[in-house]
């Protein structure tokens, strides 16, 4: 199934590339170099219309105190830091980078209260790149969970990712699982959690969506 952000995309890339390969094909017949360049164009729409897609993700039955990994792909970053945006204080970053053949939907990683959204202009640097999290086009969001923890989780552009989108709304209430937003090829999503957490994963390990417990909250 294509995601709802990627429909018209791949409408408009289907129509484009059925026009290139209908006139290459007329005005040029059934030469060798004609049908492969065609071949090519069907094989990019594939992989385009791939990207967008939007599998059923059940989400694992998980405890309030538990973090879920909000994106597919894999654990870049794992680190004490300190947060200057929202928290204000040190926190644990667990920062888990998408590649272009990851599911690029992204999910709330816990249930509770959206308290603070905001989005930042700024640079495409690598989505890896260690200045990526303050220097890069960002979405960042804190939610509020029954027990008071404030978990702030930021969407980031990457070098080729030129678009973010957020469904987050201040004041609404979210469930652990549910669809935070789409980010356009290739991309990062950071977590800063409390220093107290029992962080579940480490640098190189590979991340599902909804289905990877990512951190304890204490």
């Amino acid at each position: 199934m294509i995601h709802k952000e990627g429909r018209i995309s791949v409408l408009i890339t289907f129509f484009f590339f059925a026009a290139v390969i209908t006139a290459l094909l007329l005005f040029t017949g059934l030469r060798p170099l004609p049908i492969i360049f065609s071949i090519l164009v069907v094989v990019l729409f594939i992989f385009i219309a791939y990207f967008f897609r939007d599998p059923k993700r059940k989400t694992i039955s998980s405890a309030a105190n538990e973090v879920l990994s909000s994106a597919d792909g894999k654990v870049v970053i794992v680190k004490e830091v300190e947060e200057d945006e929202y928290l204000h204080s040190k926190a644990l970053q667990v920062s888990v980078f998408m590649s272009l053949f990851n599911v690029h939907v992204n999910y709330y990683p816990v249930g509770g209260l959206i308290i603070y959204k905001n989005y930042h202009p700024g640079d495409y640097l690598v989505a890896w790149h260690p200045k990526s999290s303050v220097k890069n086009e960002r979405t960042s969001v804190v939610v509020e969970t029954e027990s008071g923890a404030k978990i702030l989780f930021r969407q980031i552009a990457g070098y080729i990712a030129r678009r973010i989108v957020c469904y987050a709304k201040e004041g609404e209430k979210v469930a652990a699982g549910e669809q935070l937003g789409f980010i356009k090829f290739g991309s990062r999503v950071d977590f800063f959690l409390p220093l107290d957490s029992e962080v579940l994963v480490k640098v190189g390990d590979k991340v599902s969506a909804c289905r990877t417990v990512i951190a304890r909250l204490k």
